[in-house]
């Protein structure tokens, strides 16, 4: 068998759709999906890819601490990922500042988690989950806890998504205009944090970026709207989780290789789409 077929395979699909705990990988996908790219344009907006980039990594740590504790990891991750966005909001409040705190405090954490697992005497199969996911272990459990931080992120947006926006676009101007952009960094940092935390075991701690940055940096290619922009990003986040879960059921293969792939070739697509356009707009 070619390494291609390895990879591409709908054998025994249909089968495998049937089982709960696919099902519940589906859910679980879609709902990450539709916060992921609720949250992915304002993450690019902020220049923010690093910050996910470090509360990720800070979410292996909770995880890993988790796992060699014997408790939820998913509780874990969410309050590794949330400690994490709470220390980047008070010790980097500058711009300048913020991408050092986080350098400093990702690898702080990465060293403290790798050496937690190396402690953890279980099975290997759970070390590897929190690095590149295993979004076929989520049982009710977990599946809940998914449902309710998902249901506080999107609540949490409801209420604070126009100033946010506004502060995203000119925090000068929105705070001069009265909005608590002060606040509101911290409270975004804390949906960025819970959301990691969310993304850690379905694509690992390793390729959140992928879920949390690329939807966002493609629709931004093609519109300015941050309607248009939200959702595009959200049908990325979609198709990438929900289609990589599909494909990765017949090889048996890790979600995360399938879920990458689909919103990278999305995101090419779309910077297609922009050059396009452009190369249109010169010619007329």
């Amino acid at each position: 068998m070619s390494y291609l077929d390895r990879i591409i395979n709908f054998e025994g699909v249909g089968t495998l759709l049937q089982l709960p705990f696919v099902q519940n990988a589906l859910l679980a996908a879609a709902i990450l999906g539709l916060i992921a790219g609720l949250l992915a344009p304002l993450i690019v907006a902020r220049g923010m890819a690093f910050a996910v980039h470090g509360t990720s990594e800070l979410a292996f740590t909770g995880g890993a601490a988790a796992l060699l504790l014997g408790i939820d990891v998913s509780s874990g991750a969410i309050g590794g990922a949330v400690a994490a966005s709470l220390l980047f909001g008070m010790l980097g409040k500058r711009q300048r500042e913020r991408d050092s705190v986080i350098g400093v405090v990702l690898a702080f954490g990465l060293g403290l988690g790798v050496l937690m697992l190396a402690l953890y005497e279980g099975r290997s199969a759970n070390r590897f989950g929190l690095l590149t996911g295993s979004i076929v272990s989520i049982d009710s459990t977990n599946l809940l806890v998914l449902a309710v931080t998902a249901a506080l992120v999107i609540g949490t947006l409801c209420v604070t998504y126009r100033p946010l926006l506004f502060s995203s676009a000119d925090p000068s101007v929105a705070a001069a205009h009265g909005v608590p952009v002060r606040v509101l960094g911290p409270v975004f940092a804390v949906l960025i944090g819970l959301t990691t935390a969310l993304a850690v075991p379905v694509v690992g701690a390793i390729l959140v970026l992928a879920v949390l940055v690329t939807p966002g940096a493609a629709a931004a290619q093609v519109t300015s709207s941050p309607f248009k922009a939200t959702m595009m990003a959200i049908l990325i986040a979609e198709a990438g989780l929900v289609g990589g879960t599909l494909l990765s059921l017949g090889p048996g293969l890790p979600v995360s290789g399938y879920a990458t792939t689909v919103i990278f070739l999305a995101y090419v697509g779309c910077r297609l789409v922009a050059r396009f356009r452009r190369r249109m707009s010169s010619d007329a």
